[in-house]
């Protein structure tokens, strides 16, 4: 009895003596964490695999979005990783492990499922999926990944962020182009600032790795990664993720000399100090200095400089309250406040701030160039109110106790978990803050980072059996529960396979037909007879891909925009009433269709879309020019006349204003609304100069007849004309006045 009540007295981490271990079985609290998930099991091989691809692959061609793959990649990875878990425990009778960190996912699970029913349906539902994977992955590693399995996943993390890495070099020395992207380097991503955002992230991983090497060969591979990871990094010059690279290189190097006697490179005799020093220093020097070759980079190398090195250091230095990326995001943070501000308990619902941004923004402002507000903090609170604050406070108390007790734990199991420990804080550290200046959480490969960096620190508190309020515990457990939630996961299979298929034709389908208008445009002579087949195909590629997925915001309109620029009226609504069925408030989108029905003589419809502009945005500009231009062609002159005056006066007008002022003017022999608005574009848009002062010259000698200004006009835009159209501005001067020129 003696020797019991000794086993189950003993503190976490303290080993039981050789002798009563061997005299009396184990006895353990019922309440205590049981170990992970170990003989025969496949799923950290899986989740390794998967976090090794996600980064590493990208789609070779632009009809299938890239993070569309990853998404896909994580989300088969996470549930052939559950089936594999539970039809592997089908006969478990035993408890599993269960952490309160996973009811943090679950809970924005639930919230997201439960907006659907008010808010954005399709949105939500994007939000539930995310969210039920991540809870996934996070529960499957805490069940699975043990002491020695995590080294798996640490190498898989490192090994991926390698791959990606050398896609993105080859981009910026040689300009590589297998992989469609947006701002170079990007590797597989498509924006630079997503693979920066990912690699900041497994520095920490690569590190250890490098300190935990035992042979000279690994350590001058590891060391040569590490620093060709930083390299990379650089060449993208994306300032949030550099600003976490400058914050690791005090971090790193403090936990090193803390946990020096867990870590290999400890025992390294001087040669082998000397290789990792001097490999890692001359890769970051010596690659870090070399220029680029892609022609896109060479054209921003004046602000930015031709090497990574110039690109890193100019870009954090460019970091002022005056940087135009910073104020576009200003805008954008400001409009998010105000949503949280407008609805602090309930959100406004998962995912539904692209849809809703424009009902917040500042009176008179149209800004809608982007789709996430670049802070994922501010977004969350945004969209998931209570909820989110709940699970943000959650998470920030959960990771500083799991710092806490890494730090003050120095018994022999703590010392053996703390290397690991303190490399996974460090990279959810430099996670935190790209994502107060991006959107991580949302992308496949960063998202599915956080969530096994989650798993790693949950399966360590169970090892440790740290306490607290957010702790790891048993979770009864039957077969019936792992049968049934096989079977879950192949539905769950079956409906990913459904979705994923949807989602390639509809992409395959829509930019097909976003590259058909661009070519055609491109031509030069976009109404030649030559492309009606072509427009065609164009058309009902993209009627099969909007039924299929009526939400792709981002691509549709580029189609729309071609067709209004060919006249082609009539499909060009038909496209931008599309997307404004799942967004109902971009202004700039509602304008267009307004401009599209008066087109098309359909006054009525275009006034009702100029109404639910002007109710939106009454003080936008371009809302006001589209009001002047609409009661123009109704035949409303009078009114557009006194519109047109009223604005200008005041101050808030565009140049498609002045022009229809102009126009209003001339057909109505209005000498004084046509003189103004003339000035005006000549004062506030003067790359017009020559044609504003013929114009205003000939308003002069015809509607003012003042012969003095018409001449002096006349001879100023003689003057401003290039040597080369001085005769032909000569011929366009009426007779009278030219001879006395």
């Amino acid at each position: 009895m003696a020797k019991k009540k000794y086993l189950l007295s003993r503190k976490p981490g303290q080993p039981a003596a050789l002798a009563d271990v061997s005299s009396a079985p184990p006895v353990q609290a019922s309440a205590d964490p049981p170990a992970e998930v170990a003989h025969g099991d496949r799923t950290v091989a899986v989740l390794a695999l998967m976090i090794f691809l996600a980064p590493a692959l990208g789609a070779p061609h632009e009809e299938l979005l890239q993070d569309t793959l990853k998404s896909m990649l994580v989300s088969f990875a996470a549930l052939v990783a559950g089936l594999l878990f539970f039809l592997h425990q089908k006969n478990r009778k035993e408890g599993l492990r269960w952490h309160a960190v996973v009811w943090l996912p679950l809970g924005l699970m639930a919230y997201a499922l439960g907006s659907t029913a008010w808010s954005h349906t399709y949105l939500g539902c994007v939000e539930a999926i995310r969210w039920f994977v991540f809870s996934l992955l996070l529960w499957l590693g805490l069940n699975t990944l043990s002491r020695d399995r995590a080294r798996w996943l640490v190498e898989a993390i490192h090994w991926g962020a390698v791959v990606a890495s050398l896609w993105a070099a080859l981009q910026f020395w040689f300009d590589f182009r297998y992989f469609p992207q947006g701002p170079n380097p990007a590797s597989t991503f498509v924006n630079r600032n997503f693979f920066a955002e990912f690699v900041v992230c497994t520095l920490p991983f690569s590190a250890l790795l490098l300190a935990q090497a035992r042979t000279s060969p690994r350590v001058a591979v590891l060391a040569f990664a590490l620093g060709f990871n930083v390299v990379a990094l650089m060449m993208t010059g994306t300032r949030g993720a550099l600003s976490a690279l400058w914050l690791l290189l005090l971090v790193l190097p403090l936990l090193a000399v803390r946990y020096r006697k867990q870590g290999a490179f400890v025992g390294w005799n001087r040669a082998r100090r000397w290789l990792a020093c001097c490999v890692l220093l001359a890769t970051v020097g010596g690659l870090g200095l070399v220029g680029t070759g892609n022609a896109k980079l060479l054209a921003e190398s004046g602000a930015l400089g031709v090497s990574a090195f110039d690109r890193a250091f100019k870009r954090t230095a460019s970091m002022s309250a005056g940087d135009t990326s910073l104020n576009v995001r200003f805008v954008m943070w400001r409009a998010t406040a105000r949503m949280i501000q407008a609805h602090p308990v309930t959100g406004i619902g998962a995912g539904a701030w692209e849809a809703m941004v424009p009902l917040y923004q500042n009176e008179g402002a149209q800004l809608e160039t982007d789709y996430y507000a670049h802070n994922e903090v501010l977004q969350l609170l945004a969209e998931y109110g209570l909820t989110g604050l709940v699970f943000l406070l959650a998470l920030l108390f959960y990771l500083l106790l799991a710092a806490w007790n890494t730090w003050r734990n120095r018994s022999a199991e703590g010392l053996a978990e703390a290397p690991l420990r303190s490399v996974v804080l460090s990279s959810l550290l430099a996670f935190l803050i790209v994502s107060n200046i991006g959107f991580p959480w949302r992308l496949a490969a960063t998202g599915s980072l956080f969530a096994l960096s989650l798993a790693l620190l949950a399966a360590s508190d169970a090892r440790l059996q740290n306490p607290g309020p957010l702790r790891a515990m048993r979770l009864a457990w039957k077969p019936m529960y792992s049968r049934c939630l096989a079977a879950l996961m192949v539905v769950c299979l079956a409906l990913a396979a459904y979705i994923s298929q949807q989602a390639m034709a509809a992409e395959q389908k829509i930019v097909t037909a976003v590259k058909i208008a661009l070519g055609v445009s491109a031509s030069g002579d976009a109404n030649n007879p030559k492309w009606d087949k072509l427009k065609s195909e164009m058309l009902v590629l993209l009627r099969e891909g909007v039924a299929i997925n009526p939400h792709y915001r981002k691509i549709t309109p580029m189609v729309a925009d071609e067709l209004g620029r060919w006249g082609d009226w009539k499909n060009a609504v038909w496209v931008w009433e599309s997307v404004v069925s799942s967004r109902p408030y971009v202004v700039a989108i509602m304008s267009n269709i307004a401009r599209g029905y008066s087109r098309l003589g359909n006054n009525d419809k275009a006034m009702e879309y100029l109404a639910r502009c002007e109710k939106l945005q009454p003080r936008s500009v371009s809302v006001r020019s589209l009001g002047v231009v609409l009661y123009t062609r109704a035949g409303r002159e009078l009114e557009a006349i006194k519109l047109a005056r009223h604005y200008m006066e005041e101050g808030t007008y565009d140049f498609e204003m002045l022009n229809a002022a102009y126009l209003l003017g001339t057909q109505n022999r209005d000498a004084a609304l046509v003189i103004q608005s003339l000035e005006l574009r000549q004062k506030s848009f003067p790359g017009g100069t020559v044609d504003t002062f013929l114009k205003l010259a000939d308003a002069y000698a015809s509607l003012k007849k003042d012969d003095v200004r018409a001449l002096g006009y006349y001879r100023s835009a003689l003057a401003a004309a290039p040597a080369s159209a001085k005769e032909d501005i000569r011929q366009q001067i009426p007779k009278a006045y030219a001879s006395r020129l």
